[in-house]
């Protein structure tokens, strides 16, 4: 479980197709203390660590079809930079809100507005059962925990801070880009419990 709480900024380096699969090697200042078989958010997206090389400051993920199919994991060539966080301790604070690294779509920017100060972000989505998004609720693009507003069915939008701005990679995402979306945990069993 994570808390969409982005801990450092990463960097694909390499990505090598076999089969229906793909293997993301990816720079980052934490690879020296991961693990092989430890879960590691990138971009939002839960995946399993399968190889670490501690000297060169980088792990290896690998992603399946389903994977590639439901993410923008698809378009990632290396240079990219994306999101990291790894899993929540039971020990520690829970700044942002429950995030299973379970993408439910991806989301497309409209528009990036500079505000003088903040940014602000609008996406559209598909719309479907447990697609729920309220005003002022949780909402996590790109493994980045936001409260959404001016919400739909189908759209809604998130202000971005300075720090958000420059510690994540909200500061490259542009009008027409694909993000990654995991709706509120809590939302979509309430949904699934009344039927939509």
């Amino acid at each position: 479980m994570f808390t969409g709480i982005v801990e450092a900024l990463g960097t694909i380096t390499d990505v090598k197709t076999e089969g229906t699969n793909r293997h993301f090697t990816v720079a980052g200042p934490f690879a020296h203390e991961l693990q092989i078989d430890q879960s590691v958010a990138h971009d939002g997206v839960c995946l399993t660590v399968v190889a670490v090389d501690a000297a060169a400051g980088t792990h290896v993920v690998t992603a399946i079809d389903e994977t590639l199919q439901k993410t923008n994991l698809g378009s990632w060539a290396p240079g990219r930079r994306i999101n990291l966080e790894r899993c929540l301790a039971a020990n520690g604070r829970f700044d942002g809100h429950i995030v299973q690294g379970h993408v439910d779509l991806t989301a497309v920017c409209e528009s990036v507005t500079d505000q003088n100060g903040s940014w602000l972000y609008r996406f559209r989505h598909e719309p479907g059962p447990s697609r729920v998004t309220v005003e002022k609720g949780s909402i996590c693009i790109n493994g980045t925990s936001l409260t959404c507003f001016d919400s739909t069915d189908e759209s809604f939008a998130v202000a971005i801070i300075p720090y958000t701005y420059e510690h994540t990679t909200f500061r490259q995402l542009q009008a027409g880009d694909l993000v990654n979306l995991e709706f509120d945990i809590v939302g979509k069993y309430v949904a699934k419990m009344l039927g939509r």
